[in-house]
């Protein structure tokens, strides 16, 4: 059983918020007593109300906030409405708010998973002297221990022994088991004193507690397991309160937040089913934890931090965007947002600037040193704006030992085709008018064997036709076989096996490069598939 009494008022706002959840169907005026002739002659308005009270209330001037307000409730649905409505009879006797002509709204609420009740009623009594608040909150603890028939001290006592046998790392942990069993917890000068409705309970020498001490929770499975269910009631939760309850009703999981209530810094799980205290950093950052936005409010978030991201630097690539985005835990790759195991595709025009980014980055790679280096190297990797290619003022430092490999290559008499040696080390020829270039994409070299100054006849294609005085072979239509040609003949009918027009696989292809680099499967674009 628990009663919280609320923050007073001068002006009776109480009324207009249980009235507002009656509005909404959340809860239901089961009692007002003593409002005098109010209510006979029409159904009293919310304003009828607070009027009332506020006149009322108006017999002693020097009390401001003259509204008390408060909230009792049972665990679950351990009481009916009309026990605890008796209770509260006996609760309200028991503070001083139930002499005869006081009056009060007694509403119910039905938006939770526990039967509780809200009082509104008037400080001031009916004699117009003011009731007596003096340790308000400890009274009313006392007030809810008498009504109960308990003993606070051996529950107390009870319950400290069975925060004793949960596995914590530290006062703060062992802080957190109190607190989740509704204890506030603190030390000093070598005491641990526990309190409850305002009132010191219990005394503890901090050594008995610190001989408690064990190593950190580390089981791996189980932070899994509790990470999972906190983003997955994360999300259908409205708020952090949202968020704990429901995970306490499912689960016995409690979150216990330290720091600021409107600010925390940090938090502990007290995950009763295993009797353990968990730090939530190693579960759940905080920050994470408490984003209560949609999925799809995340994904307008990250695709808008893309889109800023695109503005600052046009030329940004998906390995540097990658990088921004592991602080918001979410990654792009081919064009699609990953996030929470989830995915969205980018907008086309974010995706295809990405994309021309990459290869804008690793034609760059290439250091590219002349204007006719740069156009050769857009023509291979399809970028069709050359203009926004850096042209490199230094050649990269592999460039110097790759020429000279390609000299020892062409100055070796024993090499019978520079061609073939320079593919062994990986350099494919490529020709652009009258120059030829040997390219490394592996190692992002591109060389111009015309500058270099070696013998560019040795690397020119040879025809494979053979020729007779300079004029080459054709091939003779005469029927050498006139057998196959009779068989031939005698199958036209069954029409063409081939459509016209249509070659060999290696037909009319176009020369292609890097088809097997993986160049989309990775973050960083630093390879290349077409």
């Amino acid at each position: 059983m628990i009663a919280t009494i609320l923050p007073g008022s001068t002006n009776f706002h109480a009324v207009g918020y249980n009235e507002h959840k009656v509005s909404k169907g959340l809860a239901r005026l089961i009692e007002m007593k003593n409002f005098g002739a109010l209510g006979i002659v029409r159904p009293p308005t919310t304003d009828d109300k607070i009027d009332f009270l506020k006149k009322y209330s108006s017999a002693n001037n020097r009390i401001q906030k003259a509204q008390f307000h408060v909230a009792i409730s049972c665990k679950g649905h351990e009481m009916t409405e009309a026990q605890l409505l008796d209770f509260t009879h006996q609760y309200l006797q028991e503070m001083g708010y139930a002499e005869p002509g006081q009056p009060w709204l007694i509403y119910a609420h039905h938006d939770t998973d526990n039967t509780h009740l809200h009082v509104v009623t008037s400080r001031i009594a009916p004699d117009g002297r003011k009731i007596p608040h003096a340790h308000e909150r400890r009274r009313s603890q006392e007030v809810i221990d008498k009504l109960l028939g308990m003993d606070r001290k051996r529950k107390t006592a009870a319950d400290i022994d069975a925060a004793k046998q949960y596995t914590f790392s530290s006062f703060a942990q062992f802080k957190a088991v109190l607190t989740s069993m509704g204890y506030e917890a603190y030390q000093k000068d070598g005491t641990v004193f526990v309190k409850r409705g305002g009132k010191v309970q219990e005394r503890i020498p901090l050594a008995e507690i610190e001989s408690l001490y064990k190593n950190s929770y580390r089981e791996r499975a189980r932070c899994q397991q509790l990470r999972s269910i906190l983003k997955k009631y994360r999300d259908v939760s409205a708020d952090r309160e949202d968020l704990q309850k429901e995970l306490k009703s499912k689960f016995g999981i409690d979150l216990v937040f330290f720091g600021k209530k409107d600010a925390p810094y940090g938090y502990l799980i007290v995950d009763h089913a295993n009797k353990t205290v968990i730090h939530g950093a190693k579960v759940l950052a905080m920050d994470e934890l408490l984003d209560f936005a949609t999925p799809e409010e995340r994904f307008e978030r990250i695709e808008n931090y893309i889109d800023q991201l695109l503005t600052l630097n046009p030329k940004i690539t998906q390995g540097e965007i990658f990088q921004k985005l592991r602080k918001q835990r979410a990654y792009i790759k081919k064009g699609v947002i990953y996030f929470d195991g989830k995915s969205r595709p980018l907008k086309p025009f974010m995706a295809e600037a990405i994309n021309r980014n990459n290869r804008i980055h690793y034609i760059e790679m290439f250091h590219p040193a002349t204007e006719a280096e740069r156009e050769l190297l857009c023509k291979i990797f399809k970028v069709d704006r050359p203009d926004l290619v850096d042209i490199s003022t230094e050649r990269p430092p592999t460039y110097a030992d790759a020429a000279g490999k390609l000299r020892d290559i062409f100055q070796n008499p024993e090499v019978k085709s520079p061609r073939s040696a320079m593919y062994q080390e990986g350099f494919i020829i490529r020709q652009v008018d009258d120059t030829y270039y040997a390219i490394n994409f592996k190692e992002h070299i591109l060389i111009n064997l015309n500058e270099e100054g070696l013998d560019v006849e040795r690397v020119k294609k040879k025809s494979k036709k053979p020729q007779r005085n300079g004029v080459p072979f054709k091939k003779s239509k005469t029927t050498l076989n006139p057998i196959k040609s009779l068989q031939r003949k005698s199958h036209q009918g069954l029409g063409k096996l081939r459509k016209e027009g249509v070659g060999s696989h290696g037909a009319n292809r176009e020369w292609e490069v890097g088809q097997k680099t993986h160049y989309e499967d990775i973050d960083d674009g630093r390879s290349l598939k077409r």
